[in-house]
């Protein structure tokens, strides 16, 4: 019986690493969207005389439909639909509200401040209403592919990808906006244009593979669907509350913060917000397509180092292979430091290195989780790590602890994610999972509109001075009739003269600090908890 077996699409490596390409573009193209406006924040403002607030509030209602459910909805659609038309749709629909954004910059639908403000809201809406499902539709069709296989090191590339489209969004926007923020937009919204095309390339291997293999193919077969009685039942469980909370106190402290870390770099450490000539990397005459590339490069490593160390049959083998990879790390660093060195005093290129450096530590530190255990520890850990990153980026004003404080943040980023995702499998019954990361997922946003909206508010509130010395010299220049790159070059030139003052970043900082020590409280509360009920979270995954 064995030998009428047939060998599917997924059998094959090609076919399996070639589908996790075509899939990791949704990722790698919709954190590209969430993020790059950080990157910008500043032509933003500049351009269209917005301000932080007017920033923040942008950001926050990108998830806006996320805290009605949108997600548990896509779920539910996923279950009865299947992964292609979820991620026709919702893949379709995000791509529709980075056109929308696109349009409201360059002001189709208006030039009024205003008009531009609330269609690039309405376009982030649309975007914002298919990102998470989509998210979820490419993880949940790499199981389809790689069960059985390697799935976690290509659910760990896969999230590499998205956090390269979070780093390159941020560093490179810049290059690619060239003083002109609707070209940095037009570049996002391709890249979801683009990524929805590959996923219709997917769509016909996915096709084929279902019909070499029904059984295995049937989607949901697996998968119970969302009900509400689930939903009750994690209610009911104070530690899947703890999680939970935890989830949005860490995610809220992290993801606001990458919005502004550029700004911030800018405005408190005197970091520059455009690379001087000779620190671009020209490739075809093009500075973002060399950036980008350097990017690739470091990404490249993250996942070498990541990845083929631990597949080596010996440690031997392993820590040779460490060796080599770091040596050559080193000489790719070293060819370019004198590029490197500027990198390192621009905002939004020393922004980006935080999503970058998780790529590397979040593989290491599953890894660890799974051989190790010790997951609520961790959890203290990345909190205690995030308390100590954003004081030293708001009380202090040394750029070198800055440094350290940015390095911390990206060892945090990586390390509670691998701890506490693992953990949400102990605390709940694989019969409620999706219930309970819909949950979760839903929940988090709140947190995230808050802190995105509110971090905003707050930057305005405590820096009215700025705000009224910079719409001054606006409102001078636009009756001068000056054209409106001519008002941002000038606008530019007063904020590195210091005739207008920088913002003052501390307070709202000190709030996300409050975040980290509401993290530390709901790890202490797991590790009791793990202690009362015995589940496991302090032991490695195959106990």
């Amino acid at each position: 019986m064995t030998e009428k077996i047939q060998k599917t699409l997924r059998d094959s490596a090609a076919m399996r690493w070639g589908a996790l390409i075509l899939l990791s573009a949704l990722t790698f193209s919709t954190y590209w969207f969430q993020d790059f406006f950080g990157g910008v924040k500043d032509l933003l403002l500049d351009e269209y005389g917005f301000t932080s607030e007017n920033f923040g509030r942008i950001i926050s209602l990108t998830t806006f439909a996320n805290l009605f459910g949108m997600i548990m909805l896509g779920g539910i659609l996923m279950d009865k639909w299947g992964v292609r038309i979820a991620g026709l749709l919702f893949g379709g629909l995000s791509a529709a509200g980075g056109l929308v954004v696109y349009l409201a910059s360059i002001g189709t639908f208006g030039d009024e401040p205003n008009t531009v403000l609330w269609s690039m809201i309405v376009g982030r809406m649309m975007f914002g209403s298919g990102l998470e499902v989509v998210c979820v539709v490419a993880t949940r069709t790499i199981v389809k592919w790689f069960k059985g296989y390697e799935l976690a090191l290509a659910m760990a590339i896969n999230m590499g990808f998205g956090r390269l489209g979070s780093a390159m969004g941020i560093a490179v926007s810049p290059d690619i906006a060239s003083g002109h923020f609707s070209t940095a937009v037009g570049f996002a919204a391709s890249l979801l244009g683009i990524a929805l095309i590959m996923f219709v390339v997917y769509i016909f291997f996915d096709v084929k593979l279902d019909k070499q293999n029904k059984e295995a193919a049937e989607e949901g077969s697996e998968d119970e669907e969302f009900k509400i009685a689930d939903l009750l039942k994690l209610l009911k469980n104070s530690t899947f509350i703890y999680i939970t909370l935890l989830c949005v106190a860490f995610y809220a402290a992290v993801f606001p913060f990458i919005q502004y870390a550029a700004d911030l770099l800018v405005n408190k450490f005197g970091f520059t917000s455009a690379l001087p000539e000779g620190a671009n990397i020209v490739v075809n005459g093009s500075p973002a397509l060399g950036n980008s590339l350097v990017f690739v490069g470091l990404f490249l490593f993250a996942i070498a180092f990541s990845t083929i160390p631990p597949r080596l049959k010996t440690n031997s083998q392993a820590f040779i292979a460490r060796i080599a990879i770091a040596g050559l790390f080193a000489l790719y660093i070293g060819s370019m430091w004198d590029v490197f060195s500027q990198w390192l005093d621009n905002g939004p290129k020393t922004a980006s290195l935080i999503p970058l450096g998780s790529i590397i530590f979040t593989p290491i530190f599953g890894s660890y989780v799974d051989k190790n255990g010790k997951a609520a520890s961790l959890m203290i850990l990345g909190s205690l790590l995030l308390i100590f990153a954003h004081l030293s980026l708001s009380v202090f004003n040394n750029v070198y602890l800055g440094y350290m404080g940015l390095l911390s943040l990206g060892i945090a980023f990586s390390l509670v994610p691998a701890a506490m995702w693992p953990s949400v499998a102990k605390i709940v019954p694989e019969s409620r999972l999706g219930s309970a990361y819909s949950f979760m997922f839903t929940i988090q946003n709140y947190g995230l509109a808050a802190f995105f909206w509110g971090i905003g508010a707050v930057l305005d509130l405590v820096n009215p001075n700025v705000i009224k010395i910079t719409e001054g010299f606006r409102e001078k220049f636009e009756g001068m009739g000056l054209a409106k790159e001519e008002v941002v070059a000038k606008i530019d030139a007063l904020k590195l003269s210091g005739e207008i003052p920088p913002f003052d970043y501390t307070i709202p900082i000190l709030i996300l600090v409050a975040c980290g020590v509401i993290s530390i409280f709901l790890s202490f509360k797991l590790k009791q908890a793990d202690k009362k009920y015995g589940y496991g979270l302090e032991k490695a995954s195959n106990n």
